[in-house]
Formats: structure tokens, sequence, C-alpha cells
């Protein structure tokens, strides 16, 4: 009987691991949005290594999704704490604010996970309208010259896009 309340412990805990979403799962996800929004020869350029372009954006996105989690859950924590909470979020309570169900016991889960999904929204768009950008401007120029404008290597289109995103926050 052990054995099997064992068993069914295990699998209450097995199965929702198994659906949750890896930082790697996620990178990929970013990945292939931005190799369709700005197109796969500007996503080569972007992430260098040619055919391993792709394995290179993920490896990059997937430290990025796996950090954004970190400051989400601090700014939860500190919402948590604030006594003053209520009076800024209509009278709600930060349990009431951000949880579901009867008593809101998933309140900080929630409350991290809509503020990392925000934060990854806005590096995703970031990134693609930078690098729109820099793909323009590479028409424009050319890519001797642009690539002369931006360091003269092969990793000119990278840092157009840093550039930019980091301009258009």
């Amino acid at each position: 009987m052990r054995k099997i309340a064992l068993l069914a412990v295990l699998a209450l805990v097995a199965v929702p691991a198994a659906f949750a979403t890896s930082p790697a799962d996620q990178a990929s996800t970013l990945c292939k949005q931005q190799r369709t929004a700005i197109g796969a020869t500007a996503f080569k350029l972007l992430y260098g290594g040619g055919s391993n372009a792709y394995g290179r954006c993920v490896s990059k996105l997937a430290s990025t999704v796996q950090s954004n989690t970190a400051n989400p859950s601090k700014q939860c924590a500190a919402e948590r704490a604030d006594a003053a909470f209520a009076t800024a979020h209509g009278g709600k309570t930060f349990a009431q604010f951000y949880g579901t169900g009867k008593n809101g016991n998933n309140a900080f889960g929630k409350c991290v996970s809509t503020k990392a999904k925000a934060l990854q929204d806005q590096q995703q768009q970031s990134t693609i309208s930078a690098a729109k950008t820099c793909k323009t401007e590479r028409n424009s120029l050319g890519a001797t010259a642009f690539t002369a404008k931006y360091g003269g290597k092969a990793n000119a289109f990278g840092k157009c896009v840093a550039k930019a995103a980091n301009t258009n926050p």
C-alpha cells in the first residue's frame, strides 16, 4: 500500500514537471520568432556560425531566459513584503491581485511569470526591431561599407544589432 501511495505522489510531482517549459525550449521558440521576423540571412549574420546560427541563438537566449526569472522574483518578493501594496493596487492584497483560485496560493508564481514574460517580450521586440534596422542599413550601405562601419569583421551585423538594441529600449 505504501508503494502505491509513493508512486501516486511521484506521479503527481512528475507530471507537472514534464510539462514545464525549459529555458532551452523557450529560447528555441524565441529564436524561431527572430529567424522568421528578420529572415534567414540576417539571422545568420546576427548569430554567426553559418548553419549553426540557430544553435548559437538557442545557447545565448537560454541563459538570458534563465536570468530573466531572477530579477522578477526579487521584484515580486519586494511587492509581497510591501505594506502599501493594497493601497497601490485598488485595495487588493498581493494574493488577491496576482493569485487565482479561492485562496490565491499561486500568487508569487503568477507574479514572477507575468513579470518574466513581459521582460522577455520587451527584449525580443527590441532585438527584432534592431535587427530589422540593421538589415535595412546593410542593404542601403552595401555589405562592404556596412562591415567597415561596424568594425570590419564578420560580427559587424551583431555589433550593429547590439548598438541599436541598446539605444532603442
